[in-house]
């Protein structure tokens, strides 16, 4: 059986531990002695119910998460939290959310909460996302019951360097599907928090919600079950059948974050990692570029383009196809925006960007 592996850039689903995929290999005919898989287990039996308190024990310990916070694991990827949010959290189209949009993901996230509730944009329109925009920018509601942002936008590569602060009464939504459990923060200056894991922490199929225990209350009418906070926190997460095996690689997942030193350890290697390659950009004389901000350039998903300040689509397929010869894959930009985007996860190792810097560099040389 051929052992290969290649350095995987993908914006999602994206690169797992090595450590954590032989685990689930080792495990995946037998699991602890049942005699089968985790995924022909009963999501009603005591063993899943061990795997699936453990990850959420695991997930406390590593975000420091009080028992006023509820952790929720649901179907639906991200996107399926753009409807559960405003569903939940309101009741009715007047109720009033203010929607911070700095790329595609908040964007979609805002017109899928307009069909529901009256969710206001707080800065105008933009074609291009290049910055966070300054607070004193934002209009915000007066009566508005939260504020909803996506904290890193994997298109554009555009991060927030700090935790939003509000002065008109609402609280915090976010959207962390991308740089989860990448850095520290504080979970109490937040109502809700969500993530879908295939980033940083798991496998495509699965969203982790984090909210205030306040905030669960009768959801609207028109709520799905399956997307109903409420019912979710009263089973446990197993009010139906949930993704039992992507909670079990998000469990794997965390404690081989716990091993390696926790979030203050990923948010040192995130930093390492993107240094490395934004020091390559901004030292190339102008053959390579970003677009966004130094501010709020993003320290896991950064898109750049080659050849010059607005890139050479010639040029940027060469690098992509020597990169690929070089076993570097899925670097293409999103097809929105074009170029190349470098993805640098919980699991990309700092060897790996290393790899990726010297080739940007030799290429750079050889090119110019």
């Amino acid at each position: 059986m051929s052992t290969f592996r290649a350095i995987n850039f993908s914006a999602g689903p994206s690169k797992v531990p090595e450590e954590v995929l032989r685990e689930a290999q080792a495990e995946l005919l037998n699991y602890g002695g049942t005699g089968i898989s985790v995924m022909e287990l009963s999501h009603r039996s005591s063993t899943f119910e061990k795997i699936i308190s453990d990850t959420e024990k695991d997930l406390r310990d590593v975000l420091s998460i009080p028992d006023s916070y509820s952790v929720l694991f649901m179907h639906g990827g991200g996107t399926g939290q753009f409807a559960s949010i405003p569903l939940n959290l309101l009741q009715n189209k007047s109720d009033v959310a203010d929607y911070l949009v700095t790329g595609s993901w908040s964007d979609k996230a805002k017109k899928e909460a307009d069909k529901y509730i009256t969710a206001r944009e707080v800065v105008p329109k933009r074609k291009n996302y290049q910055n966070v925009p300054d607070p004193s920018e934002w209009n915000l509601s007066p009566n508005a019951k939260y504020l909803y942002y996506c904290d890193n936008e994997t298109i554009y590569g555009v991060e927030f360097p700090n935790i939003p602060t509000l002065n008109n009464g609402a609280y915090l939504v976010a959207d962390m599907s991308s740089n989860f459990l990448t850095r520290q923060f504080d979970v109490t200056k937040y109502g809700v928090i969500y993530a879908a894991v295939q980033k940083n922490v798991g496998i495509a199929g699965l969203a982790i919600v984090i909210i205030r225990n306040d905030l669960i209350s009768d959801p609207m009418t028109i709520t799905p079950s399956i997307l109903n906070f409420k019912l979710m926190k009263e089973n446990k997460s197993l009010y139906n059948t949930p993704p039992c095996f992507q909670i079990y690689i998000t469990g794997l997942f965390l404690k081989w974050i716990k091993k390696n030193g926790g979030l203050k350890a990923m948010e040192e290697l995130s930093r390492k990692k993107s240094s490395l390659i934004y020091d390559v950009i901004d030292n190339s004389s102008g053959f390579y570029s970003s677009p966004v901000e130094r501010s709020c350039r993003s320290r896991v998903t950064i898109p750049f383009r080659a050849g010059g300040p607005e890139g050479n689509p010639e040029m940027e397929a060469k690098f992509l196809k020597e990169a690929e010869a070089l076993n570097m894959v899925q670097l293409k930009g999103h097809r929105s925006v074009g170029g190349i985007r470098a993805s640098l996860y919980n699991a990309m190792t700092l060897e790996e960007t290393k790899v990726f810097e010297k080739f940007m560099r030799d290429f750079a040389v050889r090119n110019a």
